[in-house]
């Protein structure tokens, strides 16, 4: 359901949230952190910008900072402006509930599901723990955690 420009941006995300709210991030020292290509974090930052969860600053000391507070950000909002919006209306529209398919009416439940899920979900919330930092079998991995990363991301 989630797709890795998706994950890299919660994490993209998550890591500003993490530090002070008026730091502004190179995307290129963001990449280094996440162990992310620049290239395809300035993608992502570019993504985040456009759809407001981020503002860009430009000069010499120029990034990206949060553009809403933590907490104002939902997982939803950053699937949709990585991935669109979810479509749960995959039939011909305008047809009475009665009518539709059984495909329709479940493919529906199925977006509302996502929709009310991923509406709960904040940064703020994704940010008082970010990663499991304990109990962690080996060969174990977390999404969140950049790889072969044990400790907090450095600032």
């Amino acid at each position: 359901m989630l797709n890795k420009t998706t994950l890299s941006a919660i994490r993209t995300l998550v890591h500003i949230a993490a530090r002070e709210s008026n730091t502004v991030f190179s995307p290129r020292i963001l990449a280094g952190h996440l162990h992310e290509s620049p290239t395809y974090l300035a993608k992502i930052t570019r993504l985040l910008v456009k759809a407001g969860l981020l503002r860009a600053e430009k000069g010499a000391k120029g990034g990206v900072r949060l553009a809403l507070p933590p907490s104002q950000i939902t997982l939803l909002s950053v699937v949709e402006a990585c991935q669109g919006t979810i479509v749960g209306d995959y039939c011909q529209g305008g047809y009475p509930a009665v009518s539709t398919c059984s495909f329709h009416e479940a493919a529906l439940q199925l977006q509302e599901s996502m929709v009310r899920v991923l509406s709960r979900w904040s940064i703020a919330q994704l940010a008082e723990k970010p990663f499991r930092s304990s109990g962690r079998r080996s060969g174990e991995a977390c999404v969140m955690a950049p790889e072969r990363l044990v400790m907090p991301w450095p600032v």
